[in-house]
């Protein structure tokens, strides 16, 4: 799971380079407002989960981790 996530990160954010799993992807450029729901779309397709509305906070996409923790309980 790690690594397909990191394989969507760097297909949204458009870089090559990952960054550490609980560095911010807002403050550290991978992701902005735009991004994220390109971000949930992919998470979405890939593990076959449906994000709803509520949780499109960035707050819930800010790392690695953290989407890491949230594709967790949604599988």
């Amino acid at each position: 799971m790690h690594e397909q996530i990191l394989g969507i990160l760097k297909k949204v954010s458009g870089k090559n380079t990952v960054p550490d799993d609980d560095e911010s992807l807002f403050d550290s450029g991978y992701l902005d407002s735009f991004a994220l729901t390109d971000m949930v779309s992919a998470l979405e397709s890939e593990f076959g989960i449906k994000v709803p509305d509520a949780d499109l906070s960035p707050r819930k996409f800010d790392s690695v981790s953290r989407i890491e923790k949230y594709v967790a309980s949604k599988v």
